[in-house]
């Protein structure tokens, strides 16, 4: 818990009394003030990871004496075995000793920029993008919420999946979006249900997010399901959401397969950046681009929404705008492959010690993302009410910290953060076989036998 920890400048409990807030309405002159804080992000917020996170790390404690195991929220980037390419930070040194990422730059990006990631896009893609059709954005997730915000009009509604990340719930509630959830079906493969989708989709449906590679489920959706989906969004009329930000996170043996290879059915509107890939989430270089040769988004003026919006939103890093085509061009497959492996191992690893643990159980293992689905098996536990209640408890006997599946809108389950050092997670997976030992339910026989020594005390 002290401050030289890697992962100390994220957020780990400072153990700390808060100011009480005060009761005072009139300042010295007997008036009323006239400001308070807005209520419109208040139901937006109570869906974000990092609430769930900050209420578990205030149930740690500094009279456990243990560090504190952070592997609820992820953010590989603080561990030195993550580190970026070499190529990737020499690219962003040399524009800063350059001078030429000191400006401003035009809302959409800077063109050179925008050309790249269309070319790098391309690789995969039958129907090819222009600079025309890519924007930049400060991280993947202000591209969620431009898009969100273009989509917004009374009465809209958008299909997100179950389980999901959470960002997206919170932008949907921010832009006034009704949710509608669909389910990924952990006994196929955490497919998309498509007949579900049908059922809660209407005349006021607008998109569907689809996230491929998976987070948080890890999972690499197939060329024919992907079909299925193009197919079933083109009879609703609806475009589709793709985020594809772990592209270049996969250790499985399934392909990716971009959304966009199917814009000839549906327009598709793709997210993505450097962040998991590159393992750079602090740069905050991200890109919307639009897979639509039918020319649907700029017919329906939603591109010149999305224009719009990004003239009102601050932009990302010029530096790192100027330094995007060389990161892209000089990508090192090498380096993807080493980061993709330490993942792996740390999986295997994880399943491996999960044979232990009989009340927590991994259905299957991801091929992508950094993160690992557990389901709970409460009845073999004693006093554990649910998802939320294992998780508290484990943070407050063992200040270690997990994601309850209910953040992601699965209830009962667990997710565990595999981008960490290995270490770390042999820490933590002994400290969850104590905790469940501790919990779990006593045979008939045991508890005769603690009856018997209570007695004969």
């Amino acid at each position: 818990m002290s401050e030289e920890q890697p992962h100390a400048n994220l957020i780990v409990p400072a153990f700390r009394t808060e100011k009480e807030p005060t009761t005072q309405t009139q300042n010295g002159n007997n008036n009323v003030w006239r400001f308070g804080g807005s209520e419109k992000a208040a139901k937006a917020s109570t869906v974000t990871l990092r609430g769930v996170i900050y209420m578990l790390f205030d149930n740690c404690s500094k009279d456990v004496k243990k560090t504190v195991l952070p592997l609820g929220h992820g953010d590989p980037s603080v561990y030195s075995c993550f580190r970026t390419s070499i190529e990737a930070e020499n690219a962003v040194v040399d524009v800063l000793r350059s001078g030429k990422g000191n400006s401003y730059g035009p809302g959409s990006g800077i063109p050179p920029a925008r050309r790249a990631v269309a070319e790098y896009l391309n690789r995969d893609l039958p129907n090819k993008l222009s600079q025309d059709d890519v924007f930049l954005t400060a991280g993947c997730n202000q591209g969620i919420e431009i898009v969100f915000e273009s989509l917004a009009r009374p009465k809209a509604n958008i299909l997100l999946p179950r389980p999901g990340f959470p960002h997206y719930d919170a932008r949907a509630l921010y832009s006034g979006l009704e949710i509608r959830k669909f389910d990924l079906l952990p006994d196929r493969e955490w497919e998309i249900d498509l007949e579900g989708i049908e059922s809660i989709a209407d005349e006021n449906t607008v998109a569907m997010v689809v996230i491929n590679p998976n987070n948080p489920c890890g999972n690499v959706y197939t060329h024919d399901h992907l079909k299925k989906v193009a197919e079933m969004a083109r009879k609703l009329g609806i475009m589709v959401i793709t985020d594809e930000v772990y592209d270049q996170t996969i250790f499985g043996d399934n392909p990716f397969v971009p959304m966009g290879k199917f814009a000839s059915i549906v327009p598709v509107l793709t997210l993505g950046g450097i962040s998991k890939g590159w393992v750079v989430p602090g740069w905050k270089i991200g890109w919307i681009a639009l897979n639509d040769p039918e020319g649907v988004f700029e017919y329906t003026k939603l591109t010149q929404s999305i224009k719009q919006s990004l003239d009102i939103t601050p932009d990302p890093a010029t530096i790192i705008q100027v330094a995007l085509p060389e990161i892209l061009e000089k990508a090192d497959k090498n380096f993807f492959a080493k980061k993709n492996k330490i993942l792996k191992d740390n999986v295997d690893l994880v399943c491996d010690r999960l044979k232990d643990i009989p009340c927590v159980v991994c259905p299957k293992k991801p091929e992508s993302c950094t993160y690992l689905l557990t389901k709970l098996e409460l009845s073999l536990l004693d006093n554990i009410k649910d998802d939320i209640d294992f998780c508290v408890k484990l943070a407050r006997e063992e200040n270690l910290v997990f994601l309850p599946g209910e953040a992601l809108g699965l209830k009962n389950w667990m997710r565990i953060t595999i981008g960490v050092e290995a270490h770390m997670l042999e820490d933590a997976l002994e400290r969850l076989k104590g905790f469940c030992t501790r919990h779990a339910k006593k045979t008939e026989k045991e508890t005769e036998s603690l009856e018997a020594l209570k007695l004969s005390e």
